[in-house]
């Protein structure tokens, strides 16, 4: 028998990452087999989750991608752990139209219960209609236990505990504030910042985590004996795949990068790894994918990594293929200016400038279609561009709501660019590699 769950919350700003970085540490650290799981878009809290759980963390995103690839990924992924735990995003039914995409439509697909992480700051016994609403508002998703954040004493916890407990959602424990398991944040995701030494947060966070969460009545309310629904395909077979090479950039500048597309990429491909910040060339490779990330973080390093600039403006030039995503997209241009407008050289093969100056947070789910390529992916990202002159580009954006908007894909002869970052993980063809 094995545990699976999805954690939620009403709001962001509950604490579900942090929660669920804690509890994928504390059950790890129980000897047990812990496979994270994101809903939604975001490729910051995975490799949190990759981090603490030391196993891959996958996005599960029913815009981006569609219903079969959901529970195909998520069966396939969850096969042999002890402990699955899928961590929501925004508030429990907040989706891209109502609640198409949510967390709630995720555990409904997926026939996962469901734990509510709830802030506990200046509430007491108003949290019972709050639960009650949550648990009884839509009846297909089953909400079997409730964590209270920020909670600084057991006393008022007493009072949070008959509250959930008359709204028919099982208390499992409250966890105080605790400085030592703050990760800074940086724009709306959590900052992967080395430095923030991220190992002693974690483990104090799964300790602290430990003593105020009842972990054996957590597992209790989420373990089934019934198998998972759903049929696991085995992985498709790389015997036959495709000889051709595709050199991914991975590094403290470029980390951005959804795990499914690795994977997809791999089964099709030969896939190995470079860094524009510190390695002088480019592998020996038919495509090159630069995927987002900070980049503005490094400028000066990458700015002065002259070899490996030259080294892909060539592969560009000489018609190798390549897409660039968000920073991936800003380091093909012209510069990189920092927020004080001081200005960084980049690879050049695009006549624009990024910069970080003045900055305007541009984000959202996105509909893409280029001749009869049609993905979807998503935009985050404070830079703009500036083009000094008109550069080709190709194809039509959408936002989730059907609204045409003209974020750019650029085009310089197999080379693309664009601040979308795009999932290709259950799709047949990627525009991008798929005339290798």
């Amino acid at each position: 028998m094995a545990s699976s769950f999805v954690i939620a919350a009403p709001h962001s700003g509950s604490g579900k990452t942090t929660v669920t970085l804690g509890l994928l540490r504390a059950f790890k650290n129980m000897g047990k087999r812990v496979q994270p799981f994101k809903v939604g878009p975001d490729y910051l809290d995975t490799t949190h989750h990759t981090n603490a759980a030391k196993q891959t963390s996958f996005n599960l995103d029913l815009f981006m991608s569609d219903e079969d690839h959901v529970k195909q990924l998520f069966y396939q992924k969850s096969q042999g752990a002890d402990v699955s735990i899928t961590e929501g995003v925004m508030g429990l039914f907040d989706g891209a139209k109502k609640m198409q995409g949510s967390t709630a439509a995720v555990a409904e697909l997926l026939n996962q219960p469901v734990v509510l992480i709830m802030s506990g700051k200046a509430m007491a016994y108003s949290a019972a209609p709050l639960l009650y609403g949550l648990k009884n508002f839509y009846k297909n998703i089953n909400v079997v236990g409730v964590i209270f954040n920020f909670v600084k004493t057991a006393s008022h916890y007493q009072f949070l505990k008959e509250a959930a407990i008359d709204a028919g959602v099982t208390p499992l424990g409250y966890i105080p504030p605790n400085d030592d398991i703050k990760i800074s944040s940086r724009h709306l995701g959590l900052s992967i910042d080395e430095k923030s030494n991220f190992e002693a947060i974690i483990e104090n966070a799964a300790a602290h985590i430990s003593v105020h969460i009842d972990l054996s009545l957590l597992l209790e309310k989420t373990t089934s004996a019934e198998p998972k629904q759903g049929v696991v395909v085995e992985s498709a077979s790389t015997s036959g795949k495709s000889k051709q090479v595709i050199a991914v950039a991975r590094d403290e500048a470029f980390n951005f990068i959804y795990p499914a597309n690795i994977a997809h990429l791999e089964q099709h491909y030969d896939v190995c790894y470079f860094s524009p910040l510190k390695d002088k060339t480019v592998p020996e490779a038919d495509a090159l994918y630069i995927a987002g990330g900070y980049p503005e973080m490094y400028l000066e390093g990458l700015s002065q990594n002259h070899e490996m600039k030259r080294a892909i403006k060539s592969f560009a030039d000489q018609g190798g293929r390549v897409f660039a995503e968000c920073g991936g997209m800003m380091y093909l241009g012209q510069n990189i200016l920092d927020k004080q407008g001081a200005s960084y050289p980049m690879c050049g093969i695009y006549d624009y400038d990024t910069t970080m100056e003045n900055m305007k947070l541009h984000l959202g789910y996105r509909d893409v279609t280029i001749g009869e390529d049609k993905i979807k992916g998503h935009e985050f990202h404070y830079s703009h561009c500036i083009e000094h002159q008109d550069i080709p580009k190709v194809g039509q954006v959408k936002t989730a709501r059907g609204k045409e908007i003209d974020t750019p894909i650029y085009k310089y002869k197999n080379c693309y660019a664009t601040y979308i970052h795009m999932y290709w993980a259950h799709l047949e063809h990627f525009f991008a590699f798929t005339a290798l």
